[in-house]
């Protein structure tokens, strides 16, 4: 049974003052990670939102030993820091538990920058979590498109739609045959939390992607944040899942549009309510790109339903 968010532990690894803009789901959901992770653990930043939000050196605005490193090397970084804490504890150098080596990485330095360094990380199955927060844009260098950008997408470098659909990155980690992928978003954080714990207690790499909408980059009001990431879910555009040893499941409400007790709700509403959308869509092809939103939105449903063998 998924944890309440009342029955959530009152740690609180992400310190008051910090940069992050009202609303921001990336820092809403590394609050609920933090409570999962608790103080035992490393934190490797690239370039992203998490840096230009955590405070000046040397002050920090998350409270674990954090590092800022290359945007390409997430997967490396990590990498040495966990086998250089194995070596101190195997001379006797560090005493208790192993930290939790864990990196907080956007989009763009997940699916497009970062992904050589953190393809090798997963085929060498080395015991670090990966955090994607997906905010499907490069949001802080101005909003450009990256590979989680969907079709129809204004950006700064998309200024009438993007023409392809976004990728599955999280099925493309779960292909490198690690023994944990999840996915979650914020207006689920028991769900969250759950498979936080979880990928803690595995041995080996694990991949967690957290949907983000960015009310700068999506261009929604502030206080919609949550709102926005249930209509996802609800629409099917975001799929809440997870991989065990290559074996898929898919949490709720996901679990009942995969299953079909439950039809998607139409991405109309979703995708009118969001700027980066609504920009494109009152023109006479609106109809069209909304279609096309929406097909894509199927065929990953479909397609992720086969993948699982779930029939209906």
């Amino acid at each position: 049974m998924t944890t309440s968010i009342k029955n959530l532990p009152d740690i609180e690894q992400v310190l008051s003052g910090n940069g992050a803009c009202g609303g921001c789901p990336a820092t809403m959901a590394l609050r609920i990670v933090g409570k999962a992770l608790g103080p035992n653990a490393v934190m490797l930043l690239t370039p992203s939102c998490a840096v230009a939000s955590m405070g000046m050196t040397p002050k920090l605005g998350y409270n674990w030993p954090g590092i800022n490193i290359c945007f390409a090397t997430a997967g490396s970084s990590a990498s040495g820091i966990t086998h250089a804490l194995e070596i101190m504890q195997e001379k006797g150098r560090l005493q208790g538990e192993l930290p939790t080596v864990f990196s907080w990485v956007g989009d763009g330095g997940t699916y497009d920058i970062g992904f050589q360094a953190l393809s090798a990380a997963a085929e060498r199955n080395d015991n670090i979590i990966h955090f994607c927060y997906n905010n499907e844009a490069y949001s802080n260098t101005g909003v450009q498109r990256s590979g989680a950008t969907p079709r129809g997408s204004f950006t700064t470098t998309t200024p009438t739609g993007k023409r392809q659909p976004k990728k599955n990155m999280a099925l493309l980690m779960l292909e490198h045959n690690i023994p944990y992928v999840a996915t979650a978003t914020v207006a689920y954080p028991g769900d969250l939390y759950d498979k936080v714990v979880k990928a803690k207690g595995i041995r080996g790499m694990k991949y967690i992607e957290i949907l983000a909408p960015c009310y700068l980059g999506w261009q929604f009001d502030m206080p919609e944040t949550v709102q926005m990431s249930r209509m996802a879910v609800r629409s099917g555009a975001w799929l809440l899942w997870e991989g065990e040893n290559g074996k898929i499941s898919f949490n709720n409400p996901s679990s009942h549009i995969i299953s079909g007790k439950k039809a998607a709700e139409p991405v109309d509403e979703y995708v009118m309510k969001q700027g980066r959308f609504s920009r494109l869509l009152k023109g006479p092809d609106a109809a069209q790109r909304i279609a096309e939103i929406q097909g894509d939105i199927d065929h990953e449903i479909a397609f992720m339903r086969e993948r699982a063998k779930i029939t209906i």
